[in-house]
């Protein structure tokens, strides 16, 4: 999938997306926040594409290079140097940081290499780490491998982003 085949459809799935995950935490009274690495803001820019966004989406961090996850979100370069940035234990890392710096009850981050080059055989190119958290203590993490070029591994990465939080509001807590 090239932006060329990405269509209205596809932006339409992602808005359809985007607008029940901020259904679901108006329901609450939550703020989402997002971090985001090999995404590079797509999925911010899926939720801000719904109207009345700013009711429960509360920021998102962008950090592409391992300085930005260190001085944005508190990832500590120890955790990098031993895992490496595509890991279950950074993306992890990731959303702690976020929810800590923001004003949001939960959030989610992506860490990947999207390709076309950057992969090894032991982190191939397609491998994608989400974290999703609520301050009342639920994580859940999964590592996917998605196929294809760059724009659909990253189309794929923000679906199962937002899937997820999906997930997660469905067995978070309900906060007073």
């Amino acid at each position: 999938m090239t932006r060329e085949t990405l269509d209205f459809d596809d932006d339409q799935n992602l808005l359809d997306l985007a607008a029940c995950v901020g259904e679901s935490l108006r329901q609450r009274g939550w703020m989402l926040v997002t971090a985001e690495s090999c995404t590079g803001g797509w999925v911010g820019q899926a939720v801000t594409a719904v109207a009345g966004s700013s009711g429960w989406y509360d920021r998102g961090f962008i950090t592409y290079s391992n300085r930005s996850k260190c001085e944005m979100l508190g990832v500590q370069p120890a955790l990098l140097d031993q895992f490496g940035a595509v890991s279950p234990q950074t993306a992890q890392a990731m959303v702690a940081g976020a929810l800590t710096r923001s004003h949001a009850q939960i959030g989610l981050s992506i860490t990947g290499i999207a390709g076309p080059n950057g992969g090894t055989a032991e982190k191939p190119v397609g491998m994608v780490c989400f974290a999703w958290a609520s301050k009342d203590g639920l994580v859940q993490q999964e590592t996917r491998h998605f196929k294809g070029s760059r724009e659909s591994i990253r189309y794929s990465a923000v679906t199962t982003a937002l899937q997820g939080i999906l997930h997660l509001l469905d067995n978070a807590i309900v906060m007073a």
